[in-house]
């Protein structure tokens, strides 16, 4: 009887209008039915192998569980291991089709989205995935033993509720465009995985996850390969025909930037990402760059600028007059560095959302007043005048104006200069730590280090291993440190843990910055109650204008390019270049192993 009453609801609640795909905005790209994405190479040969060094900092991992808050786990686990309901294409933004789920029905009020799972989907262990999986992850995803990051992304949603075997419905707290998609690129994994231990114990278990690639030969602090599943489930499917080409994905580790650069022009990998301009203008080259073996890329795209900053940690009373945080940025000379140290290689970030509708010019309109002037208070005043432009030292501006005008601001907050060291009334001396992973950002940290001498303030540069880093920024135990947050197309509840009043009191949380302002809250909350673009760009505006006066951030730089060394001999890729696609991503999704031609 239960069974029938289950089965009803579910006719009920899944109307024959339920779509292929989810688009935040407007209809999606693909229609339903679609062959393939276009740019990918539907008849790319499956085999051969891509050898690629690991993008992350780490110098090695010690768990394969990549939810959980200790320790690391290797590069691209959860990407190549994990499906979800729904996955986005690389030349569109904000939109997501069925992968895990065969349809996704939006509620017409907003406030639940279901989807029917295609009973062909399967987990590593053979398994089918069913509607108690997706629900376990959620469940466990938001229980204690995960980042807090993926609460506060999923503060909205109330719950996940099983319909039937392969029917899920999430429910919503209230309206947002945004949850379907977010819920929908939940990563999905059996609830087998950890035989019912403590999610927190769940390390070196081997994930089950139903991914094109499982865990293949480990060479602890040497490398980890991924091997393609001959038998993944989605192989045929039109959102992953002509990717996951490689048979191998090999991720080797290396100590430090040198170890890897030397070890791509020996030939020992095929691929490596460079976010250093010095290493790509100076070093990149070499007997197998003049035979065409390894060849240098340039690839543009469309992706969000992000806001790769010096991140103030208000937490810090040094750090807590707005005053302090400005003159600190007045004393960063990025043109100079950008023609001596970058080769002019970058622009400069000049806010949160960089490159994408939301990007915030001139003076406030009228509805992003509207947000603001509830909380004048809370808000600085130059922050109701023209968007914030960083300080510059060309076309007539200068580095001793900009020391000039931090001066001032620093005698305005009660510091002065007493035997060339700046001092605030009680005699403490302005001094501050800037914390990496290692030496060798110190070259470009060093002009700046000079710079803030001049006014009195001591910076020193402290290095430590990626581990102590990891663990000082998880409990927030630095003054000073250097974060690129990725930025986004469709901006929403991820920016609560950037810069919300609770993520700052949240060990482990994203807001390194320690902001705690209710009216950042409350233009965050606008944001996610955006119904229309024209509802949402004045709340993303008025939020980017308070961020950025307020001084939390000094932000860096950002190319439009991704470079990436590969081996021209050993890989071949589509002709198309994808206008959203995140750097190796789209080498390890699209591209394929020429010997697998033969």
């Amino acid at each position: 009887m239960r069974f029938c009453l289950l089965f009803v609801l579910w006719m009920c609640a899944v109307p024959a209008w339920a779509a292929h795909a989810y688009a935040l905005w407007g209809q999606p790209r693909y229609p339903a039915g679609f062959a393939h994405f276009d740019y990918v190479n539907p008849a790319a040969p499956k085999g051969g192998e891509l050898r690629l060094v690991s993008n992350s900092r780490a110098s090695t991992f010690d768990k394969y569980n990549p939810f959980t808050i200790k320790g690391s786990a290797p590069a691209y686990l959860s990407e190549l291991m994990f499906d979800t309901l729904l996955v986005g294409a690389l030349d569109e933004t904000a939109t997501g089709y069925g992968l895990l789920a065969q349809d996704v029905d939006v509620a017409p009020d907003g406030l639940s989205a279901t989807f029917r799972l295609r009973p062909e989907a399967r987990f590593h262990n053979g398994k089918p995935v069913l509607a108690q999986d997706v629900k376990y992850s959620f469940d466990t995803l938001v229980g204690p033993h995960t980042s807090p990051a993926y609460k506060t992304l999923l503060i909205d949603v109330a719950g996940a509720e099983v319909l039937d075997e392969r029917t899920l419905r999430y429910h919503f707290k209230k309206p947002n465009r945004e949850l379907p998609l977010i819920v929908g690129g939940l990563p999905v994994f059996s609830r087998d995985w950890g035989a019912g231990k403590p999610f927190d114990q769940v390390v070196m278990d081997t994930p089950i996850g139903s991914g094109p690639y499982r865990i293949g030969p480990v060479r602890f602090g040497k490398d980890i390969t991924y091997v393609r599943d001959p038998n993944y489930w989605a192989r045929d499917l039109n959102v992953r025909r002509g990717t996951a080409n490689f048979d191998r994905i090999q991720v080797k580790i290396y100590k430090d930037n040198t170890a890897r650069l030397e070890a791509l022009k020996a030939g020992e990998f095929d691929l490596m990402r460079f976010f250093s301009a010095a290493d790509w203008a100076r070093r990149v080259n070499g007997k197998r760059f003049a035979t065409g073996e390894l060849v240098k890329g340039e690839f543009p795209h469309k992706l969000p600028s992000g806001f790769q900053s010096y991140v103030l940690n208000t937490r810090r009373p040094l750090l807590q007059d707005r005053r302090v945080r400005e003159a600190l940025g007045l004393a960063l000379d990025f043109e100079w560095m950008n023609r001596q140290l970058f080769y002019g290689a970058y622009q400069r970030v000049r806010g949160l959302f960089g490159n994408t509708a939301c990007e915030t010019h001139g003076l406030p309109s009228a509805p992003e007043l509207a947000l603001m002037e509830p909380w004048r208070d809370a808000i600085p005043p130059a922050a109701f005048g023209p968007m914030y432009e960083p300080p510059r030292t060309d076309d007539g501006h200068s580095l001793r104006a900009n020391l000039r005008r931090a001066q001032a601001l620093l005698q305005e907050a009660g510091w002065v200069v007493q035997g060339g060291v700046l001092r605030n009334a009680a005699g403490q001396a302005l001094e501050l730590e800037y914390l990496d992973s290692g030496e060798g950002s110190m070259r470009v940290v060093a002009p700046w280090i000079r710079n803030l001498e001049k006014l009195g303030i001591t910076l020193r540069f402290r290095a430590v291993d990626f581990a102590l880093y990891q663990q000082r920024l998880q409990k927030f135990d630095f003054d000073i440190t250097s974060l690129a947050f990725q930025g986004t197309h469709n901006p929403g509840q991820e920016f609560a843990d950037l810069f919300g009043s609770k993520a700052a009191d949240t060990e482990d949380s994203g807001n390194f910055a320690g902001v705690k302002n209710p009216a950042v809250d409350a233009m965050i909350e606008a944001m996610v109650a955006a119904k229309t673009q024209a509802e949402l760009l004045p709340a993303c505006h008025a939020l980017d204008r308070i961020i950025m006066h307020s001084h939390y951030l000094i932000p860096q730089w950002s190319a439009s390019t991704h470079r990436m060394a590969y081996n021209a001999w050993r890989l071949a890729r589509p002709a198309q270049v994808p206008p959203y696609a995140p750097g190796e991503t789209w080498v390890i999704d699209t591209w394929w192993a020429r010997d697998a031609q033969r």
